[in-house]
């Protein structure tokens, strides 16, 4: 069955409007600390928070295979309508670094029924050409996560509000666009019932175990990587202050590239196959994380800046790849739950990449900090390339 065509771009376009939410409080930090007088070590806390909240989010759907069980389109608009409620909190006048916190995580767990749950109904619709519609689909998240940074650089001198009020509300249309418009799709099958073993069950499965853990590699990279790209820009103004960067807007460009990476990479898997393109990919971040260093203490801030969009572009582009083989490798009335547990995992790491780099930062000099961002793609190249898909 041919899935009519309006499908891939709604999904796609409700994708970018919820995911916003994921790291507007980066995108407004600096307003944030001085409104709410808080610490600089609250751009971890804060960025963890939303990571941590997805992740109980994605276990709490994962073991109630609430996607497999329950229409994905109607849980997609549910969450959408909360997760911008709870990003809508962000502007309340008596915020605490405490009810902030709260706020994030509450976000973060709307979005476990807004992300996977997104790649979830993609699958239902597009069972062949997979690869390239996740890439499309993973690169609306991108441009999502990096669109806060965009409305702040030009947001010129409207007060910050307007920046949460904005995504709050491209969170609900998202979710309504797809609850109205998106119904479920020729390829789901609904389980039969409520199973707590499917998340075990499905690590059974070779293929899919390796395929796990490569993408486990590339997200001990990915949102530590994104979550400092501004702390990048501005120390790097601190080492050469004769460079004078828009950290606002060069933040938007850097992690929006990833965008592009996640659609060439959907087109490149389609006869290169997903693995190869994969293991590119996390290659070549990999080795952004080894020479970085190098690029940080050299003079030229265009050299940078190129650097930095190789680094954006190859970070990410692997994430829909490692989605298809999960999706793939699944059994087909499980697809839902094992996109949702192997999300939760790999944010699960996210914590503590950000964490390191939140608490390496005020010891270590800048320009080494992202080395041990290394890690994520070597063990994830190592396992990739067990599997046979």
């Amino acid at each position: 069955m041919k899935p009519a065509k309006r499908i891939l771009p709604l999904i796609v376009f409700s994708q970018f409007c919820c995911t916003s939410i994921w790291f507007a409080s980066n995108a407004v930090m600096g307003n944030l600390l001085e409104s709410f007088d808080l610490s600089s070590t609250a751009l971890g806390h804060l960025t963890s928070a939303v990571q941590l909240g997805f992740i109980f989010g994605t276990l709490v759907f994962a073991f109630l295979s609430v996607a497999d069980r329950f229409s994905p389109s109607r849980v997609f608009l549910f969450c959408a309508i909360l997760g911008g409620l709870f990003n809508l909190g962000l502007v309340w006048p008596e915020n605490t670094l405490a009810s902030l916190v709260v706020m994030r995580f509450l976000a973060g767990f709307c979005l476990a029924g807004i992300y996977p749950v997104g790649m979830k109904i993609a699958a239902d619709y597009y069972e062949h050409g997979l690869g390239k519609s996740l890439g499309f689909l993973v690169g609306a998240l991108v441009l999502g996560t990096a669109f806060p940074h965009f409305l702040q650089a030009f947001i010129g001198d409207l007060s910050w509000v307007y920046v949460i009020v904005f995504i709050s509300g491209l969170a609900v249309l998202g979710g309504f666009l797809i609850g109205q418009f998106v119904p479920d799709g020729p390829y789901r099958k609904a389980a039969a019932g409520l199973d707590l073993s499917a998340i075990f069950k499905v690590f059974r499965i070779r293929e899919f175990s390796t395929a796990a853990i490569g993408y486990f590699g590339h997200m001990w990279e990915l949102y530590a990587f994104w979550a400092f790209v501004p702390f990048i820009l501005i120390s790097y103004g601190t080492f050469h202050p004769h460079v004078h960067l828009d950290i606002s807007l060069w933040s938007f460009l850097i992690i929006g590239m990833g965008s592009v990476g996640c659609i060439i990479a959907g087109y490149l898997s389609i006869n290169q196959g997903a693995k190869k393109i994969a293991s590119l990919a996390l290659t070549i971040s990999g080795l952004c994380c080894l020479v970085s260093p190098l690029i940080f203490l050299q003079p030229s801030p265009v050299l940078l800046i190129i650097f930095l969009l190789l680094w954006g572009l190859a970070v990410v582009a692997d994430s829909p790849l490692f989605s298809t083989m999960v999706a793939q490798n699944a059994p087909v009335d499980f697809k839902g739950t094992a996109l949702t547990i192997v999300n939760s995992l790999g944010f699960a790491l996210t914590i503590f990449s950000i964490q390191l780099l939140n608490y390496f930062r005020t010891s270590v000099d800048a320009h080494y900090l992202f080395i041990v961002l290394a890690v994520g793609p070597a063990i994830g190249l190592s396992f990739l390339w067990k599997g046979k898909s």
